[in-house]
């Protein structure tokens, strides 16, 4: 049968990301809930829900680390520390003149931002653990140069926190400000979490190597989230001092670091409101239990066991009804061949992808033993050989996953540097993997979006306050993915969860993501894996379908059948050497090769 239309949501017509535009009315009745507080409840429980709107505004921004990016910043609650610092004695003027309240709250924005990108730099380096410890490490920093520098901070006896001017200065006015910061804070966290930077953040966290593919810029991205991380965490910082009115190293415990921490685990990864529900939580939860106050930590603990064993996707995944619908049994792909040339406009000339002498050893073995081969536009060549004679580990330094000791790539006149991944897509090269590397808690529209990332034009700047340009990218985003899942057979399925789908639906979601970059040079990773004998013939049919428009295809496969119907030309390899290149009838009579490989 064939596969069903479900209807996109809103968000999938709006926004390449369905959550972007998800229904808003949950945020409206949380914002309208807040407005309303002050109304219905006393100071005390105003105080409270400004407490928590502080709190959000520091977890809004590390969300997109945390939650999205999959970076354990769990000492984050030392930007805070550092943000009510500053805001405290610059206002205090126990260094110069005192500043404004307002300028001081913007110096700890300053402040936080420089040091959310000195955080930000292990990231890029260290793994999770490590990160995760760097982070505490700053956060006993912070506190020991509070509790040491007394003749500023005031040491543990502390220093006063900024007054703020009116209207600002009465419980109600601070509330005020501190919702309206929480609410700008959430308009602007979303808008680069639903959109190629956010993309891009999910991608690092859950197949790093599929974002190098396609252009993503790791360390960049990472190092402009951090300062925008640590900007709000110093903002929210002056904000704490000034509830707090007073401050000593001892309002900033581990505890509350914790709190950020569980916050996001408990509100659920790549999501924005589930995060801000959580943070609601965990600040009412103990002034409702204030007798086990003491017991703060235990409980948090508890709650987060309890969460990732019974709704590991946390409060998103409750929220979530359209993953949970069914969606049809027995799909049939298949692919729409007229709709290549409209992807792929015909290409009248294109650049040859060359490698030359290239060797590269792991220890003694020889994977890749002087290695010559070309990739000529318009032509599919095919990459065969047996187990460990050298095949994806030709793609992935083609790719700049491996660098080769000597030889050299390159495509037309211009030599490829060896590594930097994250650059090859920049030059027209899209592969896909051996195992697909999809991001399976994002939509199939999400995964396939990703591939257009090197096109984005709107710089972060622009994407955090939604400018034109951003919404342009994000209109321009949707349309080529559903035009790529329209040519893959795949459109009725783009607003589904991609670990939903079946395995044959990853490989061409997989190579409409790699379409979606409009390449030049197409490395396929064995695609045709897992596929039943008629998806097969479609994939050859798409794959001679998309070199005819110009595009040079490196085809690495196991099914003999397929590399002889669509190939142009063969490379076998055996041991990381040539063993036979020619026509593909050329090497069906290769004594060598029938004797290595096809059998016979």
């Amino acid at each position: 049968m064939k596969i069903q239309a479900i209807p996109l949501t809103a968000a999938s017509r709006g926004s390449v990301v369905p959550k972007a535009a998800r229904p808003v009315l949950p945020f409206i009745a949380v914002l309208a809930a807040a407005i309303a507080l002050p109304f219905v409840s006393d100071d005390y429980w105003t105080l409270i829900a400004t407490r928590a709107a502080i709190y959000w505004i520091l977890v809004s921004g590390l969300n997109l680390a945390v939650g999205f990016g999959g970076q354990l910043a769990i000492g984050f609650v030392a930007v805070l520390t550092l943000g009510a610092y500053v805001a405290s004695v610059l206002a205090a003027g126990t260094i110069t003149l005192a500043w404004p309240a307002f300028a001081a709250l913007g110096a700890a924005g300053l402040a936080g931002a420089v040091a959310g990108g000195i955080i930000g730099l292990p990231a890029l380096r260290l793994g999770s653990f490590y990160f995760a410890m760097t982070t505490l490490g700053f956060a006993t920093i912070v506190t020991q140069v509070a509790l040491a520098w007394t003749s500023v901070t005031g040491g543990g006896t502390g220093v006063a926190g900024p007054s703020l001017p009116a209207p600002f200065d009465t419980t109600l006015g601070l509330y005020g400000l501190c919702l309206a910061l929480a609410a700008l804070c959430t308009w602007m966290t979303a808008n680069i979490a639903h959109s190629r930077f956010g993309r891009g953040l999910v991608a690092i966290r859950d197949a790093d190597v599929a974002a190098e593919a396609v252009g993503v810029a790791k360390p960049r991205l990472l190092l402009s989230v951090f300062v925008l991380c640590g900007t709000l965490a110093g903002v929210a910082g002056g904000l704490f001092a000034s509830l707090q009115s007073y401050i000593t190293p001892d309002a900033f415990t581990f505890d509350l670091s914790v709190l950020f921490f569980i916050a996001i685990l408990v509100g659920g990864r790549g999501s924005v409101l589930g995060p801000l529900l959580g943070i609601i939580v965990l600040t009412v939860l103990p002034e409702l239990a204030a007798p086990l106050v003491a017991w703060s930590t235990f409980l948090y603990a508890i709650l987060l066991l309890v969460i990732v064993l019974t709704i590991p996707g946390g409060l998103a995944e409750l929220l979530d009804v359209v993953n949970r619908r069914p969606i049809p049994a027995g799909r049939v792909i298949s692919p729409q061949m007229d709709l290549v040339p409209v992807m792929l406009p015909p290409r009248s000339a294109g650049d040859r992808l060359e490698l030359r002498d290239v060797l590269l050893r792991f220890g003694a073995v020889r994977a890749i033993d002087g290695l010559d081969l070309q990739i000529r536009p318009g032509q599919v060549h095919g990459l065969i050989g047996p187990n460990g004679s050298g095949k994806t580990t030709t793609l992935n330094v083609i790719s700049g996953y491996a660098a080769p000791e000597q030889g050299q790539i390159t495509l037309g006149d211009t030599p490829l540097p060896f590594g930097r991944p994250h650059l090859r897509a920049g030059h027209g090269i899209a592969r896909t993997f051996q195992r697909p590397r999809i991001l399976g808690e994002s939509s199939v529209l999400q995964n396939v979006a990703l591939g257009g990332s090197i096109n984005g034009r709107a710089s972060f700047f622009e994407t955090l306050l939604s400018l034109p340009r951003h919404h342009r990218d994000e209109a321009r985003f949707r349309d080529d993915a559903l035009l790529a899942l329209r040519l893959v057979g795949l459109e009725a399925l783009a607003a589904v969860r991609a670990d939903r789908l079946q395995h044959s639906e990853l490989r061409f979601v997989e190579i409409a993501r790699a379409l979606m970059q409009r390449p030049s040079i197409l490395l396929l990773d064995e695609p045709a894996a897992g596929l039943t004998p008629g998806e097969i013939i479609k994939l050859g049919l798409l794959i001679k379908a998309v070199s005819r428009q110009g595009i040079g295809v490196l085809l690495v496969e196991h099914h003999a059948d397929l590399i002889f119907d669509v190939c142009d030309h063969v490379t076998v390899l055996n041991l990381g050497r040539v063993l036979a290149c020619g026509t593909p009838a050329e090497i069906r009579s290769h004594r060598e090769v029938v004797s290595a490989y096809l059998g016979g």
